[in-house]
């Protein structure tokens, strides 16, 4: 059965940093390419960043792309979204899954940029 558990969300002022953290569970994430989605209200969910299984390169959305890096730790099976110089418009639930998803969905992280 494959499981996301995302944590490290939070309340910070733009400008600011976080770094989000997902542990995957029924899937290696060294093996798949994997991803972080958002979704903010009233908006669909987005694909932010992807770190591509056998290449490992990776590629984000534009309005996240010199500010957003993911990455991986094979040991610990958990990927990662470092954030930095956060905007308000960065304010949503985090989420991450594989590319293209699965319909194992965790409970997200709410990341919330206050101006």
């Amino acid at each position: 059965q494959v499981q996301f558990v995302e944590s490290g969300g939070g309340l910070v002022q733009a400008g600011g940093s976080l770094r989000l953290s997902c542990v995957a569970s029924g899937i290696t994430v060294r093996s798949n390419t994997m991803g972080w989605y958002r979704q903010s209200p009233g908006k669909q969910r987005e694909l932010v960043a992807r770190r591509f299984a056998n290449s490992g390169n990776t590629n984000y959305a534009d309005s996240v792309k010199g500010r957003f890096t993911i990455s991986r730790d094979n040991a610990k099976n958990t990927v990662y979204l470092q954030m930095n110089s956060l905007k308000p418009e960065d304010t949503a639930v985090y989420y991450c899954n594989r590319w293209p998803s699965t319909s194992s969905w965790g409970q997200g992280t709410q990341v919330t940029v206050s101006s």
